[in-house]
């Protein structure tokens, strides 16, 4: 079994924050987490220094490779930045 995981701190959300499956919108200062295993994607929330992670929606995600995997944490993160109620984008399709 292949696995890999991301981390980002310190993320601002941008106006109307991201959407999370159990509480709704998240806004202010988060922490974004994905975790690969066996072609999925599973992309957490949480307030930053804070011990709850919310299941982000749109999560989890059919993805191919632990690269693509990693380029759309990158993604979630600015989606995040970005908010409007940010949702988990979709996943870049590796080419064939």
């Amino acid at each position: 079994m292949s696995w890999a995981s991301w981390t980002t701190t310190g993320v601002y959300s941008g106006r109307g924050g991201v959407l999370t499956d159990e509480v709704g919108a998240l806004t202010g200062d988060l922490t974004v987490h994905t975790t690969w295993a066996d072609g999925e994607a599973r992309v957490a929330v949480q307030y930053s220094g804070a011990s709850d992670w919310f299941t982000m929606s749109g999560s989890p995600t059919p993805c191919e490779s632990e690269e693509a995997s990693r380029t759309l944490h990158q993604a979630v993160v600015e989606a995040v930045a970005h908010g409007g109620g940010a949702t988990v984008p979709a996943v870049p399709r590796e080419p064939a």
